[in-house]
């Protein structure tokens, strides 16, 4: 045998050696596999740790089962520790038979109590990825609204079913995550908050636009679908950066809402959080970059708010860049909240619980531009601008005495020259 030929019987072999291997390698792309469209997207993540933790989620392709190009989910997506989920221009909504997330931590849900740690997760977007919620939601708001009377829900007077919101209802649900990812993804029509993050550490939260209303048609009449936030950072969350969010949502745009401990087992239909509460947590928020906001709440609530209670603090948080984009038909109440004096939460945080606050570069059209409606200590206001000509620019709501060492400078009244 020539030289060549023994390169050429050795090629060969190898070929043959390893294409078996290679076609039994899973695929990452629900689309390579059958059953409903949950199902095959949960055969696409079983198959994840063979290609380094990625799946990779393209439109759908029509087959003999429909011709539609999304994909119709029927419960959440369930993201364990070191998984990276792509959505590569296409769209996801949920069922009207659904009663869950579109995206969830796998170390959260119902009847887990104890949610531990899951690390290295990461939801990113590639062109157009978008997220949208059912044509008619089982259920929608918190845990505070009942179905049929404050919030809209099909599941309203069903026995066997939970006549309130909770955690269910919320588009994407991190809990306990460390390192992690959100990116370039669009979420339409959230049957509560968009995002929440529970006791979150060290991510990025990047590039997301919310198209969410308070008031909705459905099948004719018109509805309410309350608590619709678009961003949620809620209690313990830390280290974390938001950079990029635009649109509308029918209550807060961008919140830090770290209240109440909750005495609620973790995975409990009674809550919001899908955590657990732990008594030796710390449950403070803090080192948070907030920027590059562009949008407003179309119920006329906040664009960014920041609100604790029972003792949670928050410190240590910048805001920089906030653009009112509301239209003229729109005036939030304030582009900027601080606090709040309801007695539900506990009334007005002790001075020195929310500190260290900087915000600057606010753009303003809601009827106060910065609204301190809790206490405020340590923090810089500054390079304000007041687009409204009959709103206030700062409003001490709960009185200045709830108010120490706030600098305050640079502040533009646009609307008020000539007043």
């Amino acid at each position: 045998m020539t030289s060549r030929s023994l390169i050429l019987a050795l090629v060969t072999a190898l070929t043959a050696f390893v294409a078996p291997a290679r076609a039994q390698r899973p695929s990452n792309n629900p689309n390579d596999y059958s059953g409903s469209d949950s199902e095959r997207i949960a055969a696409a993540l079983e198959a994840a740790p063979s290609w380094n933790g990625v799946v990779r989620i393209t439109s759908r392709a029509p087959d003999q089962v429909s011709d539609r190009q999304y994909w119709l989910l029927d419960s959440a997506i369930l993201l364990p520790s070191n998984t990276t989920l792509i959505l590569d221009n296409c769209a996801l909504k949920l069922s009207d038979s659904c009663r869950d997330n579109f995206i969830r931590s796998a170390n959260s849900g119902v009847g887990i109590k104890v949610v531990e740690r899951a690390e290295n997760i990461r939801v990113v977007g590639i062109g157009s990825a978008t997220l949208i919620g059912a044509d008619r939601p089982r259920a929608t708001g918190d845990s505070g609204k009942r179905l049929g009377e404050r919030a809209y829900g099909t599941d309203a007077g069903k026995e066997g079913e939970s006549q309130t919101g909770d955690w269910r209802n919320i588009g994407v649900l991190f809990a306990n995550v460390h390192n992690f990812l959100i990116e370039n993804v669009t979420i339409k029509n959230a049957h509560a908050w968009s995002v929440s993050l529970e006791r979150c550490e060290n991510g990025v939260v990047r590039n997301l636009t919310f198209e969410s209303v308070e008031t909705r048609i459905i099948d004719g009449e018109s509805v309410k679908a309350l608590n619709v936030d678009g961003l949620d950072l809620r209690k313990g969350c830390r280290n974390i950066v938001v950079d990029g969010i635009f649109g509308h949502t029918g209550d807060d745009l961008v919140a830090i809402t770290a209240i109440r401990p909750g005495d609620c087992e973790g995975g409990s239909l009674d809550s919001t959080e899908v955590s657990d509460f732990a008594a030796d947590v710390n449950y403070d928020v803090y080192n948070i970059t907030i920027r590059n906001v562009v949008g407003y709440a179309a119920g006329g609530h906040q664009i960014v708010r920041l609100l604790n209670a029972s003792g949670i603090k928050i410190y240590r948080v910048t805001i920089d860049g906030v653009m009112d984009a509301s239209p003229g038909r729109v005036v939030d109440r304030a582009t900027i909240r601080i606090g709040d004096a309801n007695p539900a939460w506990g009334g007005v945080t002790p001075l020195g619980d929310t500190y260290g606050i900087t915000i600057s570069n606010v753009h303003s059209q809601a009827r106060q531009a910065i609204l301190i409606a809790g206490s405020l200590a340590d923090s810089t206001i500054s390079n304000v601008v007041n687009y409204n000509p009959e709103a206030e620019i700062l409003h001490c709501e709960s009185g200045k005495e709830n108010v120490r060492n706030v600098q305050i400078n640079g502040v533009v009244d646009v609307a008020g020259e000539g007043r």
